[in-house]
């Protein structure tokens, strides 16, 4: 049955390269299509469907083959599968530690009582063209572990991530992820001063900085 199966796009294993698990080594299992169209996108071979569907216990068989037991499961858009609460449940039965990169246009309800997992969480800014989509219902949902993340990539873009803090102040952890080469870094520290939030850091995507930009599977 499709619901028992992943349309895989890519399975690597490396360094989580942001978050709260920067730095980690960690298993990436990268599913295919996504239901956003952002600016920034830096995974489009990712976006559409590609009908490489993949047996759950081909999966594991896959990850058994590494020594962790972090996973990292992303995009796309890993909420847009059918299939993906059941398997991110097996995959916590199995001792597996799961931070789940999700759009922020979904729900993430079913994810909160799965032991050993992490909701990462995008809410999108203006510079994305996607911000009509963010569900901000999900913002009552993430927990002290999880992360709320803000891809900026202007100053509209901070502006608009701390009008977002103050109405919903998450419980999660909250990041503020500059667009690659799109905005000045410092301008966003200068920003964060300003305003003197403690809750709030800054992320750079290390990968980007240890490989090249566009390297896939890193």
């Amino acid at each position: 049955m499709k619901d028992k199966k992943l349309d895989i796009n890519e399975i690597f294993y490396s360094i989580d390269g942001e978050g709260i698990t920067a730095g980690q080594i960690a298993i990436f299992i990268r599913l295919n299509a996504c239901n956003l169209r952002c600016s920034y996108c830096d995974t489009s071979y990712a976006l559409e469907a590609k009908n490489n569907y993949i047996d759950f216990d081909h999966i594991f068989d896959i990850i058994n083959q590494y020594p962790s037991k972090n996973i990292t499961i992303t995009g796309g858009e890993p909420l847009y599968q059918q299939g993906i609460i059941d398997f991110i449940e097996q995959l916590s039965k199995r001792g597996y530690r799961v931070n789940i990169e999700t759009n922020g246009s979904i729900s993430v309800k079913g994810l909160i009582h799965i032991d050993k997992t992490i909701i990462t969480l995008d809410i999108k800014t203006p510079y994305s063209n996607m911000d009509q989509e963010n569900l901000y219902e999900n913002l009552n949902y993430l927990r002290g572990n999880d992360v709320c993340k803000f891809v900026v990539g202007s100053i509209e873009d901070l502006e608009f991530t701390y009008k977002i803090i103050d109405k919903y102040k998450p419980k999660s952890q909250i990041f503020l992820s500059p667009v690659y080469n799109s905005i000045d870094t410092a301008d966003i520290v200068e920003f964060m001063k300003i305003k003197g939030y403690d809750n709030v850091k800054l992320q750079l995507q290390i990968h980007k900085y240890i490989w090249d930009p566009d390297k896939r599977g890193v």
